[in-house]
């Protein structure tokens, strides 16, 4: 898995990284009247994760799901 963002030009989702052709996606689109509150925990968690996925530090969706079963 992995996340990328995009902007929506002229009806099309037109992302900031290629992806290989074929590649299935799910889009999640920000409402602009829809926010949510965040602590400094969890901003230090996100913001840390995004520059681990910027510096090409990825793990697999199952990996991801094994490590959030090992916290409950």
């Amino acid at each position: 898995m992995q996340v990328t963002s995009g902007k929506v030009v002229d009806g099309q989702v037109i992302l900031a990284t290629e992806l290989p052709e074929g590649t299935e996606v799910t889009v999640l689109a920000h409402d602009a009247e829809e926010t949510f509150e965040a602590d400094a925990e969890l901003e230090a968690v996100l913001l840390e994760s995004i520059a681990q996925g910027q510096r090409g530090e990825r793990i697999s969706a199952e990996e991801l799901l094994r490590e959030m079963r090992g916290r409950e």
